[in-house]
């Protein structure tokens, strides 16, 4: 098939009258026939079981269902009705007989469900080899001699190849990620919560997420504009105010900050080396500013899930099939679960309060910056090297993907490039919980700039279309110039309300301060005065849900209003009216300090003097 599948060309395609769902159909369906058994497969549904699908859309079209006509792919430990649920294991499978609620979204949406695809066995792996041989192994769509990734590999292998527009995985540890990297793809890890994962074999259920695979970042973000939907019977959905069609997706900021781990931590070899040093560039010629940032905490924080509780949790899902016939358990699935199977209740405490800490490390870490750059992985590794250290090599791909569920981040594995060997390249962006939106934004803007081709297709990347409006990312930068900066007393106010410091600089030299009567023990007042001079001031990042409470304990004649910045951008801020400085006649002109906390020294300074 050498037509683009996304979202957006195929319903231009049917909406021009070129092609109908079925006729498309009836042409992947050929096309995989063509190609005769396929271990990305477990379960291909033939034409007699996609009909009832293809009914559905009769009377209906693109205007009226969002993913009218748009086939995908379900990762085989997902539920669809009336087909066997396997895990990738025949002796667990079991046919259910409602769709899980994510499949039920999407169905509903016009979306038509092609089959099952294959999987590291009870999704525990990074690399796509554990597979029974009644599957076999997906073959790598870049490289047969090389890895295909896992857990999520058949459903990586399937959209890159062009057997669908997407499909879906999960994550608890990079499942959908590190395959999504090794096939040119967008690979979404949501935020926990955000997908319910009802209908879904667990893995660890406390962790787990339903991923998402795609071409574009504009289709990842049309896949979440149907599936982030709350459910009130899945007990790990979280409530939220995720708007897909808000202002969260859009044109990238113009300014922003990304942190980066320190290069020595990146563990990469030359050519995921060589996709980072290019990801950096890409932002900051997006406007980016690069913070480098010692990631200890992350790191920490992901060698914890195959040391603590959460093979327990792996344990608890699997253990009567482990007892019962052992044999039914790939070898290296059974040997890394069975560890679950003696750790102590306080094992289990112990994990928990060290990850509390990396929690608390990691969240002021990454409050520093508005997103931050990782590699998705370190390295492709080929099949013999799996075979001969098949745990070793699996837990350096999880490097930087097994802390993001621990941690409560939101994940998107973003491509940005080949290697020498033509081999795809791809980084990460993450972001706190709920951050989805802001990272497909900017991966947005990478795409743009980079347009490459489609999965492993070869076919061009179709034009996109333009994006007007900026993304919002829910928060406020403030402008502040007096007690609230850092490390003066009232700065508790902002930073008990999520508030973070984004930078310290000055006003333009159009600027006067004063020191008004009352506060602790004055208040400042930013005038802008074409005799003035640059003002020292801080920038602050609220979320905008805190900003009422803060703005409510400001008092008169205080209020909010534009401050311009040294480098000529216009920010919120507080300012004063000229006209309030006459109420009272209590303002002292302090400008020639050039700062509330220069002059504020000097005051502390006076008083001792003047008491010695």
């Amino acid at each position: 098939m050498r037509y683009s599948l996304t979202i957006e060309s195929l319903h231009t395609t049917y909406q021009q009258g070129n092609l109908t769902p079925t006729a498309l159909i009836d042409e992947l369906l050929a096309q995989a026939d063509s190609h005769g058994k396929d271990s990305a497969w477990i379960t291909r549904l033939n034409r007699e079981q996609l009909t009832p699908y293809l009914q559905r859309l009769e009377g209906e079209s693109p205007e009226t269902l969002p993913l009218y006509g748009i086939p995908f792919a379900i990762k085989d430990n997902i539920d669809l009705a009336g087909i066997p649920t396997t895990a990738g294991s025949p002796a667990y499978a079991y046919t259910p007989t409602e769709h899980a609620f994510v499949v039920q979204q999407l169905i509903d949406a016009g979306a038509i469900p092609m089959g099952k695809t294959n999987l590291d066995q009870f999704a525990t792996g990074l690399v796509g080899e554990r597979a029974l041989e009644v599957y076999g192994i997906p073959a790598n769509a870049f490289d047969p001699a090389l890895i295909p990734g896992g857990s999520s590999s058949g459903s990586a292998v399937v959209t890159a190849t062009g057997m669908v527009s997407f499909a879906l995985g999960t994550d608890t540890a990079g499942s959908g990620r590190v395959p999504a990297c090794f096939h040119n793809l967008y690979g979404v890890k949501p935020s926990l919560g955000l997908l319910s994962t009802r209908g879904v074999v667990p893995a660890c259920a406390t962790l787990d997420t339903i991923s998402l695979f795609s071409l574009t970042a504009d289709d990842a973000t049309k896949l979440l504009a149907v599936t982030a939907v709350y459910d009130d019977q899945c007990a790990w959905s979280r409530q939220h105010d995720f708007a897909v069609h808000g202002k969260r997706y859009g044109k990238a900021p113009a300014a922003f900050r990304f942190g980066v781990p320190l290069e020595t931590q990146w563990q990469t070899d030359a050519a995921y080396t060589q996709g980072m040093h290019q990801a950096i560039a890409e932002l900051e010629a997006l406007g980016g500013e690069r913070v480098e940032l010692d990631c200890s905490p992350l790191l920490a924080a992901a060698r914890l899930l195959y040391e603590g509780p959460w093979v327990a949790e792996r344990y608890h899902v699997i253990r009567d099939l482990m007892d019962s016939n052992p044999e039914a358990v790939h070898p290296i699935t059974f040997q890394i679960t069975q560890g679950g199977a003696t750790p102590l209740a306080v094992d289990a405490f112990d994990a928990r309060y060290k990850l509390a800490e990396y929690k608390r490390q990691a969240d002021t870490l990454i409050s520093q910056v508005d997103v931050m750059l990782s590699p998705t992985t370190v390295t492709h590794p080929s099949k013999a090297e799996v075979a001969a250290e098949p745990i070793g090599v699996n837990s350096r791909l999880g490097t930087w993907t097994n802390f993001m569920n621990l941690l409560d981040y939101s994940a998107l594995a973003v491509p940005v490039g080949f290697s020498e060997r033509n081999l795809p390249v791809g980084v990460t962006l993450f972001g706190p919980a709920f951050a989805d939106l802001s990272l497909l934004s900017l991966a947005r803007g990478l795409e743009a700039r980079l347009m490459l081709p489609l999965g492993a297709t070869g076919i061009a990347h179709p034009p996109l279309s333009a994006l007007t409006t900026p993304a919002q990312d829910g928060t406020l930068e403030l402008v502040v110039c007096g007690a609230h900066l850092e490390g003066l007393p009232l700065n508790h106010q902002l930073t008990e309300r999520g508030g973070v410091l984004t930078k310290a600089t000055h006003s333009a030299p159009r600027y006067k301060l004063f020191a008004l009567a009352g506060g602790p023990p004055k208040r400042p007042a930013m005038v802008r005065d074409a005799n003035g001079q640059a003002i020292e001031v801080e920038v602050w990042r609220l979320p905008i849900e805190t900003l009422g409470s803060f703005l409510a304990g400001i008092p008169a004649p205080l209020g909010l209003g534009q401050v311009e910045l040294a480098d000529g951008n216009w920010k919120c801020g507080f300012i004063c009216t000229a006209g309030a400085l006459n109420e009272g006649g209590e303002a002292e002109d302090i400008t020639e300090f050039g700062s509330w906390r220069a002059w504020c020294a000097h005051q502390s300074h006076s008083t001792k003097n003047s008491i010695a």
